[in-house]
């Protein structure tokens, strides 16, 4: 997810960082990538950036949380992690989830829930017969919820506002149905929701 949407933000103009845990790795990436993006460590990418897309398992929050500080503060985040377990099922759900979560920890920060549903493959070819699929995203702040409408519309997409943070509580589980639609029922991850309106 973090490397095909960074790549694809890079060739629409934006200024890309990415970050890891070992900043070869991310510069290494760059590299590869070229567009004019950069590498560096966790936090070097969290003080970079104005908007900051949070792409990594569930389980290893709480080392990016130290990793980075207060770098996050004041700064629009995309949040499209599922909190998964190794059963397929959610460690968090319907009651709580991590979008919810990531904002409570990061209260200075401006979280949005984002790009959780999508199949990283799908990124890059996200039109269906000609029907752009959607990008459903939900925040407490307007301002992040712009900027991830039009992030998304940049790319392809058709952004969908779903209300305040909490409502990632229902992204999350949308998520795992995907994946039960795409692989326990055999529909192939070539697959993407849609709201009609009539």
């Amino acid at each position: 997810m973090g490397t095909t949407l960074g790549k694809l933000w890079a060739q629409n103009g934006h200024e890309i960082m990415f970050g890891s845990r070992e900043a070869v790795r991310a510069q290494a990436l760059a590299a590869d990538i070229g567009e004019g993006t950069q590498g560096g460590s966790l936090k070097d990418s969290a003080e970079f950036g104005e908007v900051l897309l949070l792409s990594f398992p569930w389980y290893a929050f709480t080392d990016v949380e130290r990793a980075v500080g207060n770098a996050v503060d004041g700064k629009i985040v995309f949040d499209c992690i599922n909190p998964l377990k190794s059963s397929g099922s959610l460690a968090l759900g319907h009651k709580w989830s991590a979008g919810e979560e990531i904002a409570r920890t990061w209260h200075r920060a401006k979280v949005v829930k984002v790009f959780n549903h999508i199949y990283w493959q799908l990124l890059e070819q996200p039109e269906f017969d000609g029907v752009q699929a959607d990008a459903y995203y939900c925040s407490n702040d307007d301002q992040a919820k712009a900027v991830a409408a039009q992030l998304s519309a940049e790319i392809g997409f058709n952004p969908v506002d779903c209300g305040p943070i909490k409502h990632a509580r229902y992204l999350e589980p949308l998520a795992v149905l995907w994946m039960q639609l795409a692989f326990t029922m055999h529909n192939g991850p070539e697959i993407a929701f849609k709201l009609l309106r009539r």
